[in-house]
């Protein structure tokens, strides 16, 4: 458990919790300590999906700058691959993952909520990748995942301007998933990843590879990867088991073993 974020786990679903006051910035500490949190999640079997989430009153206001106004170009040439990779081991988690945002999520906040497969938000909830602003450019993924959830006009907007995206347009532009009232952001988000605490973990695997992998290639070769992936769980337990259950008792009524 690290000092700053830490894996809670119950009934199936680890919450990834930011707690660096006052704005949860994501300094080198904390930005491993994410990686920490988001390999344990990937590697604990009692861990069926994963919210992350960074308290009540904000979900991560962005990058530590007070720690990165002093790096000089070589020192983020080093840095700048583990800043990336720390937040993409967050999306690689093959597990679902829901983002439950409240308050401010700016510039590496937002990239680390862009990591997540669906993001819930407080209605009063702030966004934005506002790195513009000091002269550089998101550098954990915002110009790349934010650009394939909102299409390029719209990330190019929000980008080139560095300006704030209110909760209600992230919504219209699929920013974000679904708002609801702030003290309800985090309840809402557990009952969605509750839903998977006994579901095919295999099938969720092999659904959530198919979608990120195929985003990225041709849709000859993402049929490819989908097939692959459709076959490959005729190995599981899981499929025996959901199969031999709809055959005997109707569809929804499986009692999956993850294997």
């Amino acid at each position: 458990m690290g000092e700053f974020v830490r894996l809670e786990v119950a009934d199936g679903v680890g919450t990834i919790r930011l707690d660096r006051p006052k704005m949860n910035a994501l300094n080198v500490q904390v930005q491993e300590e994410i990686r920490a949190a988001a390999v344990e999640a990937t590697e604990r079997d009692d861990v069926k999906a994963v919210v992350v989430y960074g308290g009540e009153r904000v979900f991560a206001a962005g990058a530590d700058i007070k720690e990165m106004a002093d790096m000089s170009y070589t020192d983020m040439v080093k840095r700048s691959g583990p800043l990336q990779s720390a937040l993409s081991a967050v999306a690689r988690i093959p597990k679902p993952v829901v983002a439950a945002i409240t308050g401010y999520a700016l510039g590496g906040g937002c990239e680390l909520a862009l990591c997540a497969d669906v993001r819930f938000a407080a209605d009063d909830a702030v966004l934005g990748q506002p790195e513009i602003l000091l002269g550089i450019i998101p550098g954990a993924g915002g110009t790349q995942r934010l650009t394939r959830l909102v299409g390029p006009s719209k990330a190019k907007d929000i980008v080139f301007t560095g300006r704030f995206v209110q909760a209600d347009e992230a919504l219209a532009i699929g920013l974000v998933d679904r708002l609801f009232p702030a003290e309800s952001v985090y309840d809402e988000a557990l009952a969605w990843a509750r839903r998977f605490a006994g579901a095919a973990s295999y099938a969720l695997r092999a659904a959530k590879e198919s979608i990120d992998r195929g985003l990225e290639v041709d849709l000859e070769t993402g049929l490819e990867i989908e097939r692959q992936q459709f076959a490959a769980l005729f190995a599981t337990e899981d499929r025996t088991i959901g199969m031999r259950s709809f055959v005997e008792n109707g569809p929804g009524k499986a009692q999956f073993e993850g294997r």
